[in-house]
């Protein structure tokens, strides 16, 4: 499927006059990737940072998930800013800017520098994350933004799995300093890359949408009944998405598993199944529709939480498999309803979504972690079934009468 030509162009390809789909979707996802790879990638060296601080498990957790805070706000200021805003200028300055406190990070004194340095990241990723998804729902033609966003989102799976395998790796081998230092690194590769392929887009006033007050664009997307519940299924889907990869770790170091560091980051190759259908979700919504396939997803994830209390490392890794395939591809999902839901100011309804999402994970971290550690991991397997089960009873509520 190719992509508008107005939509991702390096200046070699405008040049020639024409641009490859593929090239495209692959320059999208490889965006997403330098956008996201610091908000998991610190996940896999968990146990490494508790120790390092002295913190529990739950404090550790809450400090490296404290970047979701950061992204709710972001998601929020680009839902009521964002059609004043200039998305490839924005794209670039906030990954440029991200570099800085990733790099700081190496010389976090304590948790609380530590959970304040990940608040600016998150602030920098969210306002990256959520211009460049409403500048691809702006820049698509109709039939192409459901693989544009599953690319996006593609690229966010390849994120956590390389993310955390760089992260694991770099700690294990060259100190947790050096991991940081590496990954601004990637910071500034995801700002130049933006630079050069993002086209020039127009902020969204000058633009042929009617510009309305930022409050009452807000509200009329809070009163379209599928967005909100697209908003809602956002914030669970990242809630049983922290909640699993997030605290699961702790559990892998500890016997009967006795998994070490490096092993840790290995572990992460079950979101290589996640890399090959999180792209079907496109195809799966134009062939099934929107609501059968968001319940296809979020029952492959319910189906795997079962394995996670397992004393085998195996069906653990299936389970995981299955969690992680389940949840970014309904999160593609969501993603992608989003753009078709809302009737106008699609940037402000992906900033209404991301905030949700990302105050989603922020919960998850918090509430599974308490959960965590007062009664075990039994306990926290059970929250994250819940909000699954609540997230397919909104999913049932995402339809259009195109749908």
């Amino acid at each position: 499927m190719n992509m508008p030509s107005a939509m991702l162009l390096s200046p070699i390809e405008r040049r020639a006059g024409r641009t490859s789909g593929i090239y495209s979707l692959v320059v999208i996802g490889l965006i997403a990737f330098l956008t996201l790879v610091d908000l998991f990638a610190t996940q896999a060296i968990l146990p490494t940072l508790a120790d390092a601080y002295r913190v529990s498990p739950a404090a550790m957790g809450v400090a490296v998930n404290a970047s979701t805070f950061g992204m709710a706000i972001a998601g929020l200021a680009v839902a009521l800013f964002s059609r004043h805003l200039n998305r490839r200028r924005w794209v670039v300055i906030s990954l440029i800017v991200l570099s800085i406190p990733t790099f700081l990070l190496a010389f976090a004194p304590d948790l609380t520098v530590f959970a304040t340095l990940r608040v600016i990241q998150g602030l920098c990723m969210s306002a990256a994350f959520s211009l460049t998804l409403a500048y691809l729902a702006e820049q698509s033609g109709p039939k192409d933004i459901a693989a544009a966003l599953a690319a996006y989102v593609t690229g966010n799976v390849a994120s956590n799995l390389f993310g955390r395998l760089m992260s694991a790796t770099i700690a294990d081998h060259l100190g947790l300093a050096s991991n940081f230092y590496i990954f601004a690194g990637l910071n500034i590769v995801g700002g130049l890359l933006a630079y050069v392929t993002l086209t020039r887009a127009q902020p969204m006033t000058a633009m042929n949408e009617v510009t309305r007050n930022a409050m009452a664009v807000l509200l009329s997307h809070l009163r379209n009944p599928p967005l909100r519940a697209a908003f809602c299924l956002g914030f669970l889907i990242l809630f049983a998405f922290i909640g699993t990869f997030t605290y699961v770790n702790f559990v892998l170091v500890r016997p009967p598993f006795g998994v070490h560091q490096m092993q840790l980051g290995l572990v992460y190759f079950v979101f290589v199944p996640s890399m090959l259908t999180t792209p079907l979700a496109g195809v799966a919504v134009a062939r099934f529709g929107t609501r059968p396939s968001c319940l296809g997803g979020l029952g492959t994830a319910l189906l795997g939480l079962p394995l996670l209390l397992t004393n085998s490392l195996s069906l653990v890794l299936i389970g995981l498999c299955l969690i992680g395939a389940g949840t970014f591809f309904a999160q593609a999902i969501a993603t992608g309803f989003v753009g078709r839901a809302a009737t106008s100011d699609r940037g402000a309804a992906g900033g209404l979504y991301l905030a949700s999402y990302f105050l989603g994970g922020l919960a998850g971290s918090f509430v599974l972690g308490q959960l965590f550690g007062a009664w075990g991991w039994t306990a926290c397997v059970a929250g994250i079934g819940l909000s699954l089960a609540a997230g397919l009873m909104l999913a049932n509520k995402m339809v259009l009468p195109p749908d």
